[in-house]
């Protein structure tokens, strides 16, 4: 195993067992271990998969976006897939359809992402993907967090705490079902984006490129787009509205993989979940009696770098 593989194995291990015994109260590997905790175990358990299946779905989506795009500013949260995810599943919880089938609410993201793609999409020709459509999907993003906001003003009291708790950002997962219907999703899509790799690469050199090597553009770019999508609304379903991720990951992934997907999108998936569980870590031990909501913390990371990019990219 390459000498970044075994790093990054012993880094997710390691935050593993800070994410099991860390928190707002600290316990030891025995203690977690007695019967007295097992309760405790088991909710940081679904804590810790969450965490982690969320932070690869938005990495790979993340970095299936930069390529198709050619922009190193894509991600799906400032695409406007995460606002169009987050309308599908809020409008799931609204209907009593996520009551009723662990499916519901990653359907309800997929269809709400799906449909903010085709809005951000649309003034695309010929796969001709330039700088308007980031400016596209931050306007969708917008008018998806307003219609949000419109759904969250019609549900009652009992749904309110919990759907502003899950805008922000939350990795507690609801039960096991639902954890394994968008894990099982964002498993599948990012295997697939890998099995894509060498059409990703292809793409990320340009339309006419892309051609030269036997892989149709528009076709290949909307197939990774949909599996973006997918990625990126699996993991809305999951904890909501977390930015970030998908841009910072691919970035520092890159530096260790170079820029071949196919190793690329597997870097992606393991840093990316072992990123959102420090961050996860982070929000849940900076305060001693409250806790920070992980998007809060991804914001605050992402922020300052998106700034740097785009200074990068100005030249100044």
């Amino acid at each position: 195993m390459p000498i970044k593989w075994t790093f990054l194995m012993l880094l997710l291990a390691a935050a593993a067992v800070l994410g099991l015994c860390g928190g707002a109260a600290w316990f030891t590997p025995a203690e977690l271990l007695s019967p007295e905790c097992r309760l405790i175990l088991q909710l940081r358990l679904m804590r810790l998969a969450t965490a982690f299946l969320v932070g690869a779905g938005l990495a790979v989506s993340g970095a299936a976006c930069q390529a198709v795009l050619r922009n190193d500013l894509a991600e799906p949260y400032l695409l406007g897939i995460s606002g169009g995810a987050g309308i599908g599943a809020a409008a799931a919880i609204l209907a009593g359809l996520a009551a009723v089938s662990a499916w519901a609410m990653p359907l309800g993201a997929f269809l709400g992402a799906a449909a903010a793609l085709a809005a951000v999409l649309t003034p695309v020709r010929h796969g001709d993907y330039g700088n308007r459509v980031l400016l596209s999907g931050v306007i969708i993003g917008s008018l998806c967090g307003s219609f949000l906001m419109l759904l969250i003003h019609l549900m009652g009291d009992r749904e309110l705490a919990g759907i502003v708790s899950w805008m922000l950002g939350d990795l507690q997962g609801r039960d096991w079902p639902l954890l394994a219907a968008a894990g099982s999703l964002i498993g599948v899509g990012a295997l697939l984006l890998v099995l894509l790799g060498r059409a990703a690469n292809a793409l990320s050199l340009g339309g006419d490129l892309a051609y030269g090597f036997g892989v149709p553009p528009v076709r290949c770019g909307r197939l990774i787009l949909a599996l973006a999508a997918l990625l990126g609304a699996a993991a809305v379903s999951l904890a909501g509205l977390i930015g970030f991720v998908g841009l910072i990951v691919p970035h520092i992934a890159r530096r260790f993989t170079g820029a071949d997907h196919r190793r690329l999108f597997a870097f992606c998936f393991v840093s990316g979940g072992t990123f959102l569980v420090l961050c996860d870590l982070l929000a849940r031990a900076l305060l001693p009696d409250q806790e920070i909501p992980v998007g809060i913390v991804t914001a605050f990371v992402g922020g300052p770098f998106f700034l740097w990019l785009l200074h990068r990219r100005s030249g100044v």
